[in-house]
């Protein structure tokens, strides 16, 4: 479960990371709607409500080793940098080079210029190279549990992801089979 101060250090990055700094110049206006905006590429930038949730589920620490799949806008990416303060580390991941080059000066923009952001290698899910992670954060949607994000998780760790219209919270413990929680519906962009 969450930890007992989960929500509210998530409340507080998202006051400290504005969602209107990493959205299109067309979007801005919309910042403030509880709901996905268009990025382009057929992305979203994700509805904070979705977002707040995913992160008070998977419970960041600071120190921690984070892992962004599906970074975008960089958005996310920003919240977990934050998150985990300056002993922690975030890798972000992108498949569309334009938007991990955006996502990238929407973080420099934002003064959280230290976090990397990956373009996603064709076939490869994740990043394996900098793995284990204390964290996985995905923000589209598998078909089903994606094992190489699995196998990319630490012991212990904790992954939240959507599969299939679930979010799925993924944790693994030292020596233990990693055990599987469904939290509700929601809809997100594919993952690819």
């Amino acid at each position: 479960m969450e930890g007992p101060d989960a929500f509210g250090r998530v409340d507080a990055a998202l006051r400290a990371v504005p969602r209107r700094l990493f959205l299109p110049a067309a979007q801005r206006d919309y910042a403030d709607l509880d709901q996905p905006l268009p990025i382009g590429h057929g992305q979203t930038n994700s509805q904070p409500s979705t977002v707040r949730r995913m992160l008070e589920l998977l419970d960041v620490r600071p120190g921690q080793h984070v892992l962004d799949v599906g970074c975008g806008s960089g958005w996310t990416t920003a919240l977990l940098d934050w998150l985990t303060g300056p002993d922690g580390s975030v890798v972000g991941v992108e498949l569309e080079e334009e938007l991990a080059e955006w996502g990238r000066s929407n973080l420099v923009s934002a003064g959280r210029g230290d976090v990397v952001v990956r373009t996603a290698r064709p076939g490869v899910l994740g990043w394996p190279e900098d793995a284990p992670y204390d964290r996985i954060l995905v923000s589209a949607q598998a078909a089903e549990l994606p094992g190489e994000l699995c196998g990319q998780l630490g012991e212990p760790g904790v992954m939240v992801v959507p599969v299939a219209g679930r979010m799925l919270v993924v944790r693994r413990t030292p020596g233990a089979e990693p055990t599987v929680e469904a939290t509700g519906h929601y809809r997100f962009v594919p993952l690819r």
